[in-house]
């Protein structure tokens, strides 16, 4: 990457116009946008993506099978890994440095000192930046929720998608299933059609009823579209026929359902076949179930066969351990470092039968990491033999001189894992 000092230095800046990190509500963007002439009723078709897991893959498919039709594909991800570069993709190639940071000065000017948050006016920095140039598509991830989430500013959409909602941020979008489902049912608009992953009934139910309200047509997973293996093919089937494409180059049984959502997708929007086998073959989506055999990080244990996952809520630890089972015998050790705002326990109980140990370790740079003293109590009483490090590098150093041919995990949080893609390079 580039000198991005500039930007950092802007981006810093944009954290002192609102003391909270979030706080949801739109009254705050839509009076940017306001200030910016409305971006959002110039962006090329928008694509929304909302859901507790599988929303970044799902998008990254999705992007992979437009862009093997020749379109240019404008993203907006969050959170960044790396760098904050990560979260703006303009037809096809991540924003410049200049660029962005012309584009913060701009929004900042817009703002004055009017109160927003850090992740609002960064939005509407994004769907600025995608009004200027031309594309074929909008690509949009919901950053938190949906119903007043930031991104859920554009009027006529060409379709929203709702991955799988399970139970996570329950701080923000309430403590059952069905309140978190309502609020990811908030991108639903009027007539416009929505693609329905997997979903537990009671979430399912709460968005058929507001699809019903706002006469939005469903595409739901089991009904309107399936998705198998079968001889290690993906067979997936709707009502324009069967596809029977390469199992997805995302590691993970779970990356099949959301391999079906972003086909369901693409069939909708008319693509072909070739379209619908880029997606599942060409899709790039870091720090998911992410191999890492360069850099200093895996040189300095050459035996170690090293991954990286950013899961972080029991549904993210579920599909870890899946993966983990579908993979060639091997012990397994974990290091983890977490948010305080996570459901820790629930997150390793489904891991723990997979794991030969776990060394916990704080998030560096991270205000509200979990201390790794309490990671590693919460593994212990998970039933994984539990130790404290207090770097992830000494921590594989650890595991490689017990075991040097092991398999590492990496694991816990997005934060962690973009913290070890910069210092790995």
């Amino acid at each position: 990457m580039t000198d991005t000092s500039r930007s950092d230095a802007l981006l810093q800046r944009m954290m002192d116009f609102h003391p909270k990190i979030i706080d949801l509500t739109l009254d705050r963007v839509v009076r940017m946008l306001a200030a910016l002439d409305h971006p959002e009723r110039r962006l090329p078709p928008v694509i929304h993506v909302a859901g507790t897991n599988g929303k970044g893959s799902t998008q990254a498919m999705i992007r992979a099978g437009l862009e093997a039709q020749g379109k240019r594909v404008h993203a907006y991800t969050s959170p960044h890994l790396a760098w904050f570069h990560e979260r703006i993709r303009l037809a096809g190639a991540l924003i410049s440095e200049d660029a962005l940071s012309a584009l913060l000065d701009e929004c900042i000017a817009a703002n004055g000192q009017d109160p927003i948050t850090f992740f609002e006016i960064t939005t509407c920095a994004a769907l600025l930046a995608f009004s200027r140039v031309p594309a074929e598509y909008t690509l949009l991830e919901v950053g938190l929720g949906g119903r007043l989430d930031a991104t859920n500013v554009v009027d006529r959409p060409a379709l929203t998608i709702i991955t799988p909602v399970s139970i996570d941020h329950q701080q923000y979008l309430g403590e059952t299933l069905a309140e978190i489902a309502g609020e990811k049912a908030g991108i639903l608009k009027r007539g416009v059609p929505c693609v329905v992953g997997p979903q537990a009934e009671a979430g399912l139910a709460v968005i058929e009823a507001r699809a019903a309200r706002l006469g939005a047509p469903l595409l739901v997973h089991g009904q309107h579209w399936h998705v198998t293996t079968e001889r290690g093919r993906l067979i997936y089937q709707d009502e324009t026929g069967l596809l029977d494409l390469p199992l997805p180059n995302l590691p993970g049984p779970h990356q099949l359902q959301n391999a079906g959502a972003a086909l369901a997708a693409l069939r909708h929007l008319g693509a072909d076949e070739a379209a619908c086998e880029a997606a599942v073959t060409r899709a790039e989506w870091p720090a998911r179930m992410q191999r890492l055999t360069r850099g200093p990080l895996p040189d300095s244990a050459p035996g170690v066969e090293l991954w990286l996952d950013g899961g972080h809520n029991p549904a993210g630890g579920e599909a870890v351990a899946a993966t983990l089972a579908g993979m060639a015998p091997r012990a397994t050790h974990a290091i983890c470092g977490m948010l305080n705002t996570k459901d820790i326990s629930g997150y390793l109980r489904p891991l723990a039968p997979q794991l030969a140990s776990l060394h916990a370790v704080s998030i560096p740079g991270e205000q509200n990491t979990l201390p790794a003293e309490v990671t590693a109590a919460a593994a212990t009483a998970a039933g994984i033999p539990a130790h404290v490090a207090p770097s992830v590098a000494a921590a594989l150093r650890d595991i490689a001189q017990t075991d040097p041919r092991a398999r590492v995990l990496i694991c816990g949080s997005l934060y962690l894992a973009g913290t070890i893609l910069r210092e790995n390079g």
